[in-house]
């Protein structure tokens, strides 16, 4: 799978975490979370709406303009969303296995891990961004020409 689709199922992933975590009201029963979106405002709920948002707006953005047109910018910004998603998806895991019960966020925590872990692949193996995203028409770069 190309980087770009890779990228975009890492934030598809992140929605359907954050559908989850809302749904067992992890604002009311994880203290970070808890503390973070108390600080958005009294509501907790609202608060991780709107944190949640945020985080997911922030996701299309990057698929939208750094890594669809292949910015500079693009490999730092994927390799944060690499690491972050794929501590989220083991942070889940451990905190389900140290209360041996389900808590809000494990069922799309492997989802999370096993996305960032393929984007992770992916980044290894590049040193700028159309090295991960070759540009599309170019008879030169598909012929394995990289200009130098």
């Amino acid at each position: 799978m190309p980087f770009k689709w890779t990228f975009l199922a890492l934030v598809a992933a992140q929605a359907a975490h954050s559908v989850e975590e809302y749904r067992g009201r992890l604002y009311d029963v994880f203290p970070p979370a808890r503390f973070v979106s108390g600080a958005i405002t009294s509501d907790r709920e609202r608060g991780f709406l709107a944190l949640n948002g945020l985080i997911l707006a922030f996701g299309l953005w990057c698929w939208f303009w750094p890594v669809r047109r292949r910015w500079p910018s693009a490999i730092a910004l994927a390799w944060g969303w690499a690491v972050v998603e794929a501590l989220n998806g083991i942070g889940h895991s451990a905190w389900s296995l140290m209360r041996s019960s389900y808590t809000p966020g494990v069922a799309t925590a492997p989802a999370l891990l096993v996305v960032a872990l393929a984007l992770a692949s992916q980044l290894l193996t590049a040193t700028r961004p159309d090295a991960v995203t070759p540009r599309e028409g170019s008879e030169r770069e598909s012929q394995g020409h990289n200009g130098g």
